[in-house]
């Protein structure tokens, strides 16, 4: 997993990956099959794993204790000093091109996308943000402030300067909310 996390998916070659389990060419293959199916197993493994705070967000009591808890898990993994300073995944899908796993990344981006505006939907339902709201434009702008909170960790953001962007995002919710 920390192989395809710090290089990402076209960068990391084979060798790459039997040299980080230890074993070669022919036994990766017999375990594995393919570079391709070992990145679907890293990929499971990484978000039960270390961004399993993606899939817990949507279960918090309130739409924005999901976005509080989600945001702050988002800086917390990119400033972990035992974790490359990006994510797996997005570092992947950026490096990735025309691979076959393009489709199947972008399908991910979308699973993610439905479950955060269900729960917004939800909190609609519920009473917890007020009708009107549009909750898939602001499943999108949630998604798209995590990318971006990626990419400065990747360029050297610190975990202070992340935490003022998810501070300020919270500090907005009230109005990132207010019917249209």
């Amino acid at each position: 997993m920390r192989v395809f996390w710090r290089k990402g998916y076209v960068a990391t070659t084979v060798s790459d990956l039997t040299a980080a389990v230890g074993i070669n060419r022919p036994s990766f293959y017999a375990a594995f099959d393919s570079k391709e199916a070992i990145f679907r197993t890293v990929l499971s493994r990484y978000f039960a794993g270390p961004s399993r705070f993606l899939s817990e967000a949507i279960d918090r009591p309130t739409a924005r204790a999901c976005v509080e808890h989600m945001l702050h898990g988002v800086v917390n993994l990119l400033t972990d000093p035992s974790t490359p300073s990006t994510c797996l995944w997005v570092h992947c899908a950026l490096s990735c091109g025309d691979a076959p796993l393009q489709g199947e990344l972008t399908v991910l981006r979308a699973a993610g996308h439905a479950a955060l505006s269900g729960r917004f939907r939800r909190a609609v339902l519920e009473g917890d943000l007020p009708k009107g709201t549009d909750a898939d434009a602001l499943a999108q702008f949630i998604q798209s402030v995590g990318f971006g909170l990626i990419v400065q960790a990747s360029m050297s953001a610190t975990h202070d300067q992340l935490l003022c962007v998810v501070e300020t995002v919270l500090l907005a919710w009230p109005t990132l909310i207010a019917e249209h």
